[in-house]
């Protein structure tokens, strides 16, 4: 049996000190000029700082030292190296991040960072030792292939998380929920004799999830301060660091779960919704012939926003997604008919998401539903949607060409919020917070809807 009680004294230790570091941490940040201005890009009203990914890391090391002097825990620590190479490792991309936030680095200069970091975990042991393809075989992965595998796993799982902080509150509160689902599964597999109990994987879970917790009151919207790509790195790396341990470490066994058919399966569920993003991200922006760190304004959270849904109820929603997917991955482990279930839920939310939020298809019908509101609602836009008009800072302009037009307000940054900002990090990073910062102006003929406020990333 797992010591269930370490692991809570971990977590709560690790969202105390993410929450009350939280407080010194924005009041330096916003001294020292290290914050999210509002500009053309961003959406947030204000100026909002950074700090977040700072508290995080060092309510992290705070966790990992008190987990050390926890005698339930000694076995993580005596005679392994992965402790020390999760914490160098983990600096590492920090520091990328921080460097980033401050000076924005180019993208190859970022994915250098990454493998850099995943080649300090490797080092040190903090990787997969096997890979199990369905249908395939039982592969134990050969010091050659290792830190290969372990530096694209890192790449995928940290620009993954990086790319869904667009709103406010939503990266953390989807990290927070599937590290919770990967620290229940780990322990699970532990109490069952399936992972040995000297595993990191559920200790590292476990510590994300608590600086999560902790960073989330600051982050909800309206946002007070914002993670930036320090943050999203480092929860990144976290992820990436405990499904290699707990996936990567499954031994070839069966009948228990349809997850031990194939382990490394168990982050495309619990970060689904991040992961889905991004590949619909490289898809879409590989067809229009655009980098993949070119921003653009078709991620989830966007389309989401643009069906007509608030920024809390986007985050909700997305929120409630991850749930549905980490629950995939737990019932087998607590019941064994929900074997059966499995294979047909995949095929089933596969074809939801793929509907909802297939590039372009939404896109199309949202332009085609634009036009044809302009066509028919000419001179009753104004009257019909005032309180949007006045949310979003424009005004009705009855006196020149274009009767009954939407146009911006004499003074757009003076309105109020209309929709959430994530992290607010640097260009190309995360999207801000909400606000009707000066944009581009709205012509005549065109209709605002909230989704065209809502910065590219």
């Amino acid at each position: 049996m797992p010591p269930l009680g370490a692991y809570v004294v971990v977590a709560v230790v690790a969202a105390v000190a993410t929450f009350g570091a939280m407080f010194p941490i924005r009041r330096m940040a916003a001294r020292a000029g290290f914050v999210a201005e509002p500009d053309e890009r961003r959406v947030h009203a204000r100026v909002t700082p950074y700090g977040g990914g700072v508290a995080m890391f060092l309510a992290f090391l705070v966790a990992i030292l008190v987990a050390s002097q926890l005698s339930q825990l000694q076995g993580l620590f005596q005679g392994s190296s992965e402790p020390l190479g999760l914490v160098l490792g983990a600096t590492v991309i920090f520091i990328v991040g921080v460097i980033d936030d401050v000076r924005d680095m180019s993208a190859p200069a970022k994915m250098a960072g990454e493998v850099l970091a995943a080649m300090v975990l490797v080092f040190l042991g903090v990787t997969m030792f096997q890979f199990k393809v369905p249908f395939v075989g039982f592969f134990v992965l050969s010091p050659d292939v290792t830190p290969l595998l372990t530096a694209l796993w890192v790449i995928v799982i940290t620009n993954a998380v990086n790319l869904i902080d667009g709103l406010d509150g939503l990266a953390t509160g989807i990290v927070a929920i599937a590290s919770g689902a990967l620290a229940v599964y780990g322990l699970r597999l532990v109490y069952l004799g399936v992972l040995p109990p000297d595993n990191l994987g559920p200790l590292i879970a476990v510590v994300a999830l608590g600086v999560c917790v902790g960073f989330l009151p600051h982050n909800f919207h309206p946002a007070r301060a914002f993670m930036g790509d320090a943050g999203a790195l480092f929860l990144g790396l976290l992820m990436a660091a405990s499904t290699m341990l707990i996936g990567g470490r499954t031994p070839d066994v069966s009948g228990q779960t349809y997850f031990f058919f194939a382990p490394l399966f168990i982050p495309l569920f619990i970060l689904g919704v991040p992961i889905a993003d991004m590949a619909f991200a490289f898809i879409r922006r590989t067809a229009r012939g655009t980098g993949f760190h070119t921003p653009d304004k078709d991620h989830v959270h966007h389309r989401l926003l643009r069906l007509g849904h608030g920024p809390r109820r986007t985050v909700a929603i997305l929120w409630a997604w991850t749930a549905v997917l980490s629950a995939f991955l737990l019932y087998p482990l607590f019941d064994k008919q929900g074997n059966a279930v499995i294979p047909f839920g995949v095929i089933v939310l596969g074809l939801a998401l793929y509907t909802l939020f297939h590039p372009g298809l939404r896109k199309d019908a949202a332009d085609g539903a634009a036009g044809a509101d302009a066509a028919t609602a000419e001179g009753r836009w104004a009257a019909d949607d005032a309180p949007v008009t006045r949310a979003l800072g424009v005004t009705a302009d009855t006196t020149g060409p274009g009767d009954g037009h939407a146009r911006p307000a004499v003074d757009p940054s003076a309105s109020a919020d209309t929709a959430a900002g994530g992290s607010g990090a640097a260009p190309g990073a995360e999207a801000g917070a909400a606000t009707t910062a000066p944009g581009p102006a709205v012509v005549p003929g065109s209709v605002v809807t909230p989704g065209s406020l809502v910065e590219r990333k």
